[in-house]
C-alpha cells in the first residue's frame, strides 16, 4: 500500500519509516513545501496516495518564531488536505498528529478526549486550530486525529528535555540546569508511538474520530533523573536555571489511552527505563 508521509525526516518520521516499511508499505516522502499549495498539490497528484500521515510540523513549544509555526501546522495542513480532496481515488486513510498541548493546564486528574481544549501556549492553540481545519474537511476525506502526549527515543533533537538529560549522562557531566522539576509528564517510547499510528491506520471505525496517544503513565523529572543515574552509574548535580522555567509551562499532562484501546485493543507500553537505556545506549 502506498503510504504518504509527511515530516519523514523529522524524529517521528524517520521512526515511523522504519516501522512502516519493514510492515510492507511503500513510504513515499512528500518533498514539497507545506507552505506552497500549488507544489503540495502537484506532488499529491503525482503520488497518488492510498493511505496518508501527516507528522510534519514545527513541534517545538519554546520556537521563537510564531509566525511559522502558525504557516505550516494551520496553512501547511489546510493546503494537504485541500490537495487530498481533490484526488479521483481518496485515500483510505488521513492520519493527522495534533498534541496533547491543546488542553492546556487542565484541570482534570487525567486527560481523555473530551478533556476541554485550553491551550497554554502558541503550538497547542495552532495544534488545536489545526484540528478544526481538518473538521471542515471530514466529510471528503477519512481523517483520523491523534494527540499524542509527550514521547521521545533515540535521535531526539538535544533541544527537547528527555535527550538533554540523556546526553548529558552520556558525556559524563557533573552538573546539568534544567527548568522547572516539579512537572509530570508521560514519556512514550516514540516506536510505540509509530506501531499505534499504523494500527488506526488500519481500524476503519477509527476514521472520523479523534484519540489520545499516550501510556497513562507519568514521570516527574526528578525520577526520570534518578533512573538514568541508575543507568549511567552516578549521581549528576541537578541546577534549577531560571532562564529555562517557562512563565506558560504545563504542570503535570498525563493522559487516558482508554477509548484507543477500545478501537484498536489493549496494548503493551515499555517502562521509561526501557526507553531511556536505549538512547543512552544509542
Amino acid at each position: 500500500m502506498k503510504l504518504l508521509l509527511t515530516g519523514s525526516g523529522g524524529f517521528t518520521g524517520k521512526h515511523f519509516s522504519k516501522i512502516a516499511g519493514g510492515l510492507g508499505y511503500e513510504v513515499t516522502a512528500l518533498q514539497a513545501d507545506l507552505t506552497d499549495a500549488k507544489a503540495v498539490n502537484d506532488e499529491v497528484l503525482s503520488i497518488q496516495p492510498e493511505v496518508v500521515v501527516h507528522l510534519a510540523a514545527i513541534s517545538f513549544v519554546a520556537h521563537g518564531d510564531a509566525d511559522a509555526m502558525y504557516q505550516v501546522n494551520v496553512i501547511g495542513t489546510s493546503h494537504l488536505l485541500q490537495a487530498l480532496s481533490g484526488l479521483e481515488n481518496k485515500p483510505k486513510a488521513v492520519l493527522l498528529a495534533s498534541s496533547a498541548n491543546i488542553y492546556g493546564n487542565a484541570q482534570a486528574e487525567v486527560l481523555d478526549e473530551m478533556t476541554p481544549q485550553l491551550p497554554a501556549n502558541d503550538y497547542g492553540v495552532s495544534k488545536l486550530a489545526m484540528e478544526h481545519v481538518a473538521r471542515l474537511w471530514g466529510d471528503k476525506l477519512p481523517i483520523i486525529i491523534t494527540r499524542p502526549f509527550n514521547y521521545t527515543g533515540l535521535g531526539q533533537d538535544l533541544k527537547f528535555l528527555i535527550p538533554k538529560i540523556v546526553d548529558h549522562f552520556v558525556r559524563k557531566e557533573a552538573v546539568i540546569e534544567l527548568g522547572n522539576l516539579d512537572v509530570d509528564r508521560e514519556f512514550s517510547d516514540v516506536r510505540t508511538v509509530c506501531q499505534t499510528y499504523i494500527k488506526l491506520l488500519k481500524t476503519e471505525s477509527a476514521i472520523g474520530n479523534t484519540f489520545n496517544i499516550c501510556s497513562g503513565k507519568a514521570y516527574s523529572l526528578r525520577e526520570i533523573i534518578s533512573i538514568m543515574e541508575d543507568i549511567a552509574g552516578y549521581k549528576i548535580e541537578v541546577r534549577v536555571n531560571p532562564e529555562f522555567v517557562r512563565p506558560n509551562e504545563i504542570k503535570r499532562l498525563v493522559g487516558s489511552n482508554d477509548y484507543l484501546h477500545k478501537v484498536i485493543g489493549e496494548q503493551e507500553y515499555p517502562h521509561i527505563k526501557e526507553t531511556l537505556n536505549w538512547m543512552y545506549e544509542g
